[in-house]
């Protein structure tokens, strides 16, 4: 059994993580949580303590860590004895904290695809490019690493995956569609880091349909839902990790990722982009000063944790999976609905962090009692989703199934 878990980052998705790991610390152990400015770690933790949610007696502290340099991070490892890491900091970190695991034995576990901060929207698959290089050397030292298991991507593989085993005797599409219909009451603001943000929204988009790539524009493709909850909406087509491993287990079917956006934000992200305002690449002012316009966009926009005091409504996040059973076409949408309010009021961050936060936490507690505890890099498809649903049920993800049967939860 593993135990002592290391959390990698301080934002909001953070927070949730260290609630969550304090909630079922009789399983987990202890909790370090590690970033770039201690004090940002040092304010998760005292909201932790002011939320009483240590389920038994047990540590929680705090560590100053540069999470690019990979022998720093095996470093802190060895430092608090952690088995399990669970990186939630910038997409940027991810193959310097794998390495840090490789080095040590510890699990390793992220909520994103890598990205190369000097490139943007590489050539699918994505994973290829770096995660999936490192997984002879994860079977070799017996090192599990769980990639993508934040919610989308995530659970959203674990939906995919029930589709194939209970629900479905074939498999044709897999549309994954991400709703937030909630409101921070802010002009603008995006609800996650702004510099990962857009730069998801402004390279190609990619989807797998016809057993290829396919390549799109950035809300060039618009589809409108009729959803459980929250009624109906207007979604865009857009590239998303999971699309790139959920190709590899079911290359017969088109795969398709969809998400929710306003017209107010649509028309701000056109503006910043047509500017020039969402480069990566360094200016120079005419006081010879350089910078990058993309970070100071971010700069200005409001920090995303910032924005849980004050957000309302709900979010709907699932697949629409069809094929056949039985020789008939058939279909089943497999979903989440979370609260933002509810989650504020919780662990004191919004239901995006939320959702994000919650499922890498199920991974944890399924790596230190054995279940999920691989020995190899593993995407979330490729594992049994079945504890995996069931724990997110009972800690705050509760999954519902509306098939020809009606709509009903998902009780395992």
């Amino acid at each position: 059994m593993k135990r002592d878990v290391l959390i990698i980052g301080a934002g909001g998705v953070a927070q949730v993580v260290a609630h969550k790991c304090a909630q079922n610390n009789d399983v987990l152990g202890d909790i370090h949580i590690a970033s770039r400015t201690k004090a940002k770690c040092g304010a998760i933790i005292a909201t932790v303590h002011a939320k009483g949610a240590l389920k038994v007696p047990g540590r929680i502290e705090a560590h100053a860590l540069d999470a690019m340099d990979a022998g720093a991070v095996a470093a802190l490892i060895r430092e608090t004895g952690a088995q399990i890491v669970i990186n939630v900091g910038s997409a940027f970190v991810n193959m310097t904290v794998l390495e840090g695991c490789l080095a040590t034995g510890a699990a390793y576990m992220d909520t994103a695809i890598h990205e190369d901060p000097a490139k943007i929207c590489e050539t699918p698959p994505w994973y290829a490019n770096y995660e999936w290089k490192r997984a002879d050397r994860c079977r070799a030292a017996g090192v599990t690493a769980v990639l993508g298991v934040g919610f989308d991507p995530g659970v959203v593989n674990a939906y995919a995956r029930l589709a194939e085993d209970r629900f479905l005797d074939t498999i044709d599409s897999i549309d994954i569609i991400d709703i937030n219909a909630g409101s921070h009451g802010r002009w603008f603001a995006t609800n996650f880091d702004p510099e990962i943000n857009f730069r998801e929204f402004t390279g190609v988009v990619w989807s797998w349909q016809g057993g290829a790539w396919r390549q799109n524009r950035m809300f060039e493709v618009p589809r409108d839902w009729d959803l459980p909850v929250v009624g109906r909406q207007r979604t865009y087509m857009t590239g998303h990790d999971e699309i790139h491993s959920l190709s590899r287990r079911y290359p017969q079917a088109d795969i398709r990722f969809w998400m929710g956006f306003s017209d107010h934000y649509v028309n701000v992200f056109t503006v910043l982009k047509n500017l020039g305002l969402l480069s990566e690449r360094p200016v120079r002012t005419a006081e010879g000063q350089e910078v990058v316009p993309l970070k100071v966009v971010k700069a200005v926009l409001p920090d995303p944790a910032s924005l849980a005091p004050d957000y309302t409504g709900k979010t709907c996040i699932g697949d629409l999976v069809k094929g056949t059973k039985d020789g008939k076409p058939a279909e089943v949408f497999i979903y989440n609905i979370s609260d933002h309010r509810e989650a504020f009021e919780e662990v004191g961050s919004q239901g995006i962090s939320y959702t994000a936060g919650v499922p890498p936490v199920a991974a944890a507690m399924l790596i230190a009692d054995g279940t999920w505890d691989v020995g190899e890099m593993r995407n979330v498809e490729d594992l049994d989703p079945v504890p995996f649903l069931k724990l997110l049920n009972r800690i705050g993800l509760p999954t519902r199934v509306r098939d020809a049967a009606g709509d009903r939860p998902f009780e395992g």
